[in-house]
């Protein structure tokens, strides 16, 4: 819409991708902030978040705070993209994974509500399967509409290029890191704030590589239309940091996986933008840990019987060594601040 009053009335100030993403981080922000305790008022004793049975013991206090603000506050960014963006196939593809995730997780979220039990929504296999054709479509499109070249962090040209390949190449980023950020979301605040840290470097990472001077200085590879993507990170920063005000420790609300499944695939969807999918070990290391955890404790334990961990992911762990949930958070915070930095860092060396 603001795009429409440049191109039709000639309001020149809309024309400026800077512009409108300021537009749409408020927009979002200001969304979030009035439909979110709207929202909790009317989920209480409704859709509340089920505890699994074998998480520590002071989560089960937590069982009566509603689920779902998800939808909230990615429907909210969604609102701010629709009126701030100019559509092209970066747009277009990021609405597409937002909508499609979050479908996803509404369905894992309402199958664990109606049961009252935290592993009674989609199974596993059947979550990994829909994850897996979703992110195939997108893949799919990207493969005929973007260059299919692979660069790494600190190197200034492509590797090789993966032609076909990128296509499972790129499904297992989007699959792996929606999951990855489902598996952090376990504690207040926990998966918001890092996430937050990546998209900001992710929106650093599309201006640049979307602005011919810069992205030539910097020698980052050019994609003509991609900082029109800049508009998506923009909204959802403003949408979590609406959500955050809510999900602070004691939160009063989660965002579920309707929440957690659709930021875990944009953030590696905005890093295939941006070339930066191999880069995503700084950018979202905190979600990364995580997942590592989990795979270490699963298959170490079906080896040997035996535990690396106290619990997985990690984060339960240090819960069970007795450090304070906002102790951990804020840990993991700090952690994902410094690896994003070294991920801003990583475009001047190169």
């Amino acid at each position: 819409m603001l795009y429409f009053l440049y191109s039709h009335f000639g309001i020149n100030l809309f024309h400026y991708i800077s512009v409108r993403a300021i537009f749409a981080f408020f927009l979002a922000f200001f969304l979030t902030l009035y439909a979110m305790p709207k929202f909790i008022k009317w989920a209480k004793n409704k859709i509340t978040q089920p505890i699994y049975n074998l998480a520590p013991e002071n989560h089960q206090i937590k069982s009566k705070t509603p689920t779902m603000g998800g939808v909230v506050f990615i429907t909210s960014a969604i609102i701010a993209i629709l009126f701030s963006a100019k559509f092209n196939i970066f747009v277009i593809l990021s609405l597409i994974t937002l909508i499609g995730f979050m479908s996803i997780g509404i369905i894992d979220d309402i199958g664990k509500i109606l049961n009252k039990d935290n592993q009674a929504g989609l199974s596993a296999k059947k979550k990994f399967l829909l994850q897996t054709i979703m992110a195939f479509i997108i893949s799919l499109i990207l493969y005929f509409n973007f260059d299919t070249k692979l660069y790494i962090p600190f190197f200034k040209y492509p590797i090789f290029d993966m032609k076909i390949f990128a296509i499972i190449f790129w499904t297992f980023v989007i699959v792996g890191m929606s999951n990855a950020v489902n598996l952090t979301d376990g504690l207040d605040g926990l998966a918001t704030v890092p996430s937050i840290f990546s998209l900001f470097t992710l929106m650093i990472l599309l201006y640049l590589s979307g602005h011919i001077i810069f992205s030539h200085y910097l020698f980052l590879p050019y994609e003509k239309g991609i900082s029109e993507a800049v508009i998506i990170p923009s909204a959802l920063i403003g949408s979590l940091l609406g959500f955050l005000w809510y999900n602070a420790n004691p939160a009063e609300v989660f965002m579920g996986d309707s929440g957690s499944l659709s930021i875990g695939a944009i953030i590696a969807l905005l890093a295939i933008f941006a070339k930066s999918e191999i880069l995503l070990i700084f950018i979202g290391f905190v979600f990364i840990l995580e997942t590592i955890s989990v795979i270490l404790q699963v298959g170490f334990y079906k080896k040997t019987g035996k535990r690396i961990f106290l619990m997985a992911p990690i984060h339960h762990h240090f819960e069970k060594l007795g450090w304070d949930e906002n102790k951990i958070t804020i840990r993991f915070w700090i952690i994902a601040f410094i690896t994003n930095l070294i991920a801003i860092l990583s475009i001047k060396i190169r």
